[in-house]
């Protein structure tokens, strides 16, 4: 296999590639925080809409599934788990009490992502191993997403 690409990650789940464009989108305009790898440059900082819209600009969404569409079509397992990992960080600051707004978002995002880091322990290699810190984060971020969209409550 020297010579070929695995590509096993890329039939986990069709859930990160529908659901997240939107979810991420809605994370990075609001905290003004760019993607960290792109092939092409994004106007978030100045078109990003103000702090008070709930829905991210429709741009910010298709760069955002431009993005993704890179990473699946061209990038690698490790690419993708960077990827996933900014995700992460971007669900894990709206939990430790940042941006009330956004916590439906992230509470999304940080489902989408923990499914698929628990899939992860069924293809070879150590994506499951290398997660773990992610899955952990994960898990106490989406438990109170939760409990303060149930109880109306904010940290």
């Amino acid at each position: 296999m020297s010579g070929h690409r695995r590509l096993d990650w890329l039939g986990l789940t069709p859930e990160p590639e529908r659901e997240l464009p939107a979810a991420i989108a809605t994370l990075r305009a609001s905290s003004r925080h760019p993607p960290t790898e792109t092939t092409e440059p994004t106007e978030t900082t100045e078109t990003a809409e103000p702090e008070e819209t709930s829905e991210p600009p429709a741009q910010l969404v298709a760069s955002e599934r431009r993005r993704l569409e890179r990473l699946i079509l061209r990038g690698s397992r490790r690419d993708w788990l960077r990827y996933l990992a900014e995700v992460t960080a971007l669900v894990t600051a709206v939990a430790d009490g940042a941006r009330q707004r956004d916590r439906p978002a992230a509470l999304l995002a940080g489902e989408v992502v923990l499914d698929h880091h628990r899939m992860l322990i069924g293809l070879p290699g150590t994506g499951y191993a290398r997660t773990a810190a992610d899955r952990a984060a994960l898990e106490r971020a989406v438990r109170t997403l939760r409990a303060n969209s149930r109880t109306g409550n904010s940290p």
